[in-house]
C-alpha cells in the first residue's frame, strides 16, 4: 500500500495494484535494493483510511541500532573534515540516524495529514509493503521528462540555513560544485542547455540554494541520465566514487532508502524525486535519517544543529499518544 501527493497538487493518489507494471518505485541511495508498487497511479478517495498504516500492524524494530550521540557524531564528523583537507575535497556528505522512541502510539494518517500541509512543495508518500514502512517529504527533483515534449528539468539544490538567518561563503560553496556537477553532466545529453539564477528554496522552517536546469534529451537517454546524476552531490558528495567510499566507512548506519530516489512514472511524465526528510516506522520507533554537506569550513557544533533542525521535519509532524 502506498499513498503519495505530487508537489503543488493536494490530490491524493495511490496505485491500483493490477499486475504488469510499476508505477512508482523507491531505489535505495545504493542503488542496490528496490522497492515497487504495481498497478496503475489512481486517485485515492478521502478521507482515507489506511489500515496498513497503524501502529499495531507495523513490525517491530529488531535492528538493535543504537543512536548516535551528539559525541560521537562531532568527533567523526571532524575526522570527516580531516579527509575532507587532507583530499582537497569540495564537499561530503555525511549523515546520521535519529531514532524515536517515546511514545505508545503514533496515529499514521493524521501525521501523513501534518507533514502533507506543512510542505504543499514536496513529494508526500507514506508506505508499508508488509516488510517496510516509510513516510517522507522532500521538494528536491532528481529529473522530470516530459514524455512529449522530451524536455529534461532538474535542479541542483545544497546549502541549509534557518529561514531567518542570512547565507555564509560555506553555505555559497557547498552549492557551487553540485551546480557545476548537474551541468557538466547535462552537456554530454543535450546541446541547448539553460540554467537559472540561484534562488533561495523554503522547504518548512529551513531554506536551501536552488539552481534550475532544463534540456532537450532523447528519450532512451533517460534511464543512462539519471544513473550518472545519482547520487548527486547534495546527498553524497565530490568526486563521487571517493565520497561514496567514504560514507561507507564513516556513517555509523547503511543508508538504505534515504538519499536514493523515487519514480514515478504517469502518462506524460517520469519523475524522479530525492528521498530526503524521510523516516522508517516500526511498531515501536521511528529511524529518522538526517544528514549536511560537510566542507572545509563545517563547524561540528554547528552541523549537529542542522541535523536536529532537518529532523523536525518528521519528527514535528507525527501525531503520538
Amino acid at each position: 500500500m502506498i499513498y503519495f501527493k505530487l508537489p503543488f497538487n493536494e490530490t491524493l493518489y495511490s496505485t491500483d495494484q493490477k499486475q504488469g507494471s510499476e508505477s512508482i518505485s523507491f531505489h535505495s541511495f545504493a542503488l542496490l535494493r528496490q522497492i515497487g508498487f504495481e498497478g496503475n497511479i489512481t486517485e485515492a478517495s478521502e478521507p482515507f483510511e489506511p489500515k496498513e498504516m497503524t501502529s499495531e500492524v507495523l513490525l517491530k524494530d529488531e535492528s538493535h541500532f543504537t543512536e548516535e550521540t551528539k559525541e560521537e557524531y562531532t568527533n567523526t564528523l571532524q575526522q570527516v573534515i580531516d579527509v575532507i583537507k587532507n583530499h582537497d575535497l569540495p564537499k561530503l556528505v555525511y549523515s546520521r540516524r535519529k531514532i524515536f522512541r517515546d511514545f505508545n502510539g503514533i496515529d499514521y494518517k493524521e501525521s501523513f495529514k501534518k507533514l502533507c500541509i506543512t510542505y504543499p512543495n514536496a513529494f508526500r508518500y507514506i508506505f508499508n509493503d508488509g516488510e517496510n514502512a516509510w513516510m517522507g517529504a522532500f521538494s528536491e527533483t532528481l529529473g522530470k521528462f516530459n514524455k512529449t515534449t522530451h524536455e529534461f528539468e532538474t535542479m541542483s539544490l545544497a546549502g541549509t540555513l534557518p529561514v531567518s538567518e542570512e547565507w555564509t561563503e560555506k553555505e555559497i560553496e557547498e552549492q557551487k560544485p553540485v551546480t557545476s556537477y548537474i551541468k557538466d553532466i547535462l552537456e554530454n545529453y543535450s546541446a541547448n542547455l539553460q540554467l537559472s539564477e540561484t534562488y533561495d528554496h523554503i522547504s518548512g522552517n529551513i531554506k536551501h540554494l536552488r539552481t534550475d536546469f532544463k534540456a532537450h534529451i532523447r528519450p532512451e537517454d533517460l534511464d543512462n541520465l539519471i544513473h550518472e546524476l545519482h547520487p548527486t552531490p547534495a546527498v553524497c558528495g565530490i568526486p563521487k566514487d571517493f565520497c561514496k567510499k567514504s560514507i561507507q566507512q564513516f556513517e555509523k548506519f547503511p543508508r538504505e532508502l534515504y538519499a536514493g530516489y523515487i519514480k514515478v512514472e504517469t502518462d506524460e511524465w517520469v519523475m524522479y524525486f530525492v528521498n530526503l526528510r524521510c523516516a522508517r516506522l516500526y511498531k515501536d520507533s521511528v529511524h529518522i535519517f538526517v544528514g549536511g554537506g560537510i566542507t572545509a569550513q563545517s563547524d561540528a557544533e554547528k552541523e549537529w544543529r542542522e541535523t536536529e533542525l532537518k529532523s523536525e521535519a518528521v519528527l514535528k509532524n507525527l501525531v503520538v499518544s
